[in-house]
């Protein structure tokens, strides 16, 4: 298996609308968002996987001198072999990629964020510099269109944190901040025991409507003359835009006991769908 067939193995199985948006670009760029898509997940399972913490700091050690060894082209991890040509061909920084792990990292460090503020920090480095290596990848000319993909990043993430609020809080995690579970009156405890009460359903109201506010900002940022070339960006947005508006059809309290995902066909259909949009 090639580096590049890895990676590909890699985004396939995991059945991300990210892997549904890659199959729009030509075949370089589809490459190159594959290999980072792949280091992403690589980094994320670290943390995801490792019950020891200890071992979990190691490895991502591990990664943080892989991310050294790409940018002195002699990287040993096929994820790392499958970055190589693309990181100078896209100018990709290599800060941002150590970003990347270190907002991993926080996850090994905290559970809980007490204010809405400090888990910017957190989906700034795992997902905003992501959506700035992703428009560095699919090609832009106004440098306005950079804040648009960091801001699209940290929509994506929002939601994800709202569709996994049951599957985070099965590890010990709360990333709904402490003064939004105060505002609302939802104890930490109803999360953990997973009780879908009216206060949390609120809760939930709520930070769907912050995702979607960040979503409408992204998209007021984007300059018209990257439009097309940030079209995969824009599928992600239809397909994630989506399963908000599923979760809160569904009941949105139900996220605690159940995480909804939208069908295969369903996100090639959206993915397709805004690829023909003017």
């Amino acid at each position: 298996m090639t580096p590049d067939e890895y990676c590909q193995d890699r985004a396939a199985k995991s059945g991300s609308s990210f892997y549904y948006s890659f199959r729009f670009l030509p075949e370089e760029r589809r490459r190159a968002i594959t290999a980072l898509y792949a280091f992403c997940r690589e980094v994320d399972d670290v943390v995801d996987e490792c019950t020891d913490e200890n071992v979990a700091q190691t490895k991502l050690a591990w990664w943080r001198s892989e991310v050294d060894k790409i940018y002195a082209a002699c990287p040993e991890h096929p994820v790392g072999k499958a970055l190589l040509p693309h990181v100078s061909t896209y100018d990709l920084p290599q800060g941002l990629l150590h970003e990347i792990i270190d907002g991993m990292e926080m996850d090994l460090q905290q559970a809980r964020y007490n204010s809405f503020k400090d888990l910017q920090l957190y989906c700034h480095r795992v997902a905003g510099v992501v959506g700035q290596l992703a428009a560095q990848i699919f090609g832009y000319q106004d440098h306005r269109t950079l804040k648009y993909a960091h801001t699209l990043g940290l929509a994506f993430q929002l939601t994800n944190i709202i569709r996994d609020v049951g599957e985070d809080a099965r590890r010990g995690r709360i990333y709904l901040p402490v003064e939004d579970l105060q505002r609302f009156q939802v104890p930490a405890s109803d999360v953990l025991n997973y009780r879908e009460t009216p206060a949390f359903r609120e809760l939930m109201l709520f930070q769907i409507e912050r995702a979607e506010q960040y979503y409408q900002q992204a998209l007021d940022l984007l300059p018209k003359v990257d439009r097309k070339t940030q079209r995969p960006g824009l599928m992600m947005a239809a397909i994630y835009r989506a399963t908000l508006e599923e979760i809160r059809r569904d009941g949105p309290e139900k996220v605690l006991n159940q995480r909804l995902s939208l069908t295969p066909i369903r996100k090639l259909w959206l993915a397709w769908k805004t690829s023909v949009l003017p």
